[in-house]
C-alpha cells in the first residue's frame, strides 16, 4: 500500500509492529517529492508518535483480525476475556486497556483487536450502563438542566452528570466520549 493511499483507521505494519492510523495530512512544498504526516498510534504500547513520508514510500498491512469476547474480570492489572465462539480465554494487561477499563463490567460484550493471536485492543460498545456509587445529594427540584455534579461510578470511572442523578441510579454512559447520556434506572 503506497503512503498516499492511507487513511484514517488503516492499520500498517512498520519495522515489525502493528499501528493505526489516528490521521494523515498531506503537504505539497513547491520542490520534490510530497509529504504525508502520519499521526500512528503504537497497537502494543499504545504510545501515539507523529512521523514523515514521501509520496512512494510503501507499508505492509497489518493482519489484524476482531473478536467478539466478554469480559470477565481484572486481577493484578490483567485484565481477562473470553472468546464467544471458542471459549478461549485472553488476557490483555493494563497498558492496552487503559481508560478503556473504566466502562468495562462483568459480561460485557466487547470487540477485540487480535494480532497474532495476541489481544492488543478492544473496541468498546456505543455506550455501557453504570450504577453510581457516589455522588453529591440530589438538588431538590432540579430536573433536566445544565447544572452538572461530579459522580463516580462502580467501575471506577468519574464523571459530570446531571444534578438530579442520586446514588443507586443506573446511567448510560457514550464509551467514546465518556459523557452522561441519559437515566436508564435507579
Amino acid at each position: 500500500m503506497e503512503v498516499s493511499e492511507i487513511s484514517k483507521n488503516n492499520k500498517l505494519m512498520i519495522d515489525g509492529t502493528p499501528f493505526a492510523v489516528e490521521s494523515v495530512s498531506f503537504v505539497k512544498p513547491g520542490k520534490g517529492r510530497a509529504i504525508y504526516r502520519l499521526k500512528l498510534r503504537n497497537l502494543l504500547t499504545g504510545v501515539l508518535a507523529e512521523t514523515t513520508y514521501h509520496s512512494g514510500d510503501k507499508f505492509d498491512e497489518a493482519s489484524i483480525s476482531v473478536r467478539d469476547m466478554q469480559y470477565l474480570f481484572e486481577e493484578n492489572g490483567h485484565f481477562h476475556f473470553m472468546d464467544t465462539e471458542s471459549y478461549d480465554q485472553h488476557i490483555m494487561d493494563e497498558t492496552n486497556v487503559a481508560d478503556k477499563k473504566y466502562y468495562l463490567k462483568d459480561s460485557l460484550g466487547v470487540q477485540v483487536m487480535m494480532w497474532e493471536d495476541r489481544p492488543i485492543d478492544l473496541i468498546l460498545p456505543k455506550a455501557v450502563e453504570l450504577s453510581v456509587i457516589e455522588t453529591e445529594d440530589a438538588i431538590k427540584g432540579a430536573t433536566v438542566s445544565a447544572q452538572q455534579k461530579t459522580a463516580r461510578m462502580e467501575t471506577g470511572l468519574e464523571m459530570g452528570v446531571p444534578a438530579f442523578i442520586k446514588e443507586g441510579d443506573v446511567i448510560r454512559v457514550n464509551t467514546g466520549t465518556g459523557t452522561y447520556v441519559e437515566r436508564v434506572g435507579g
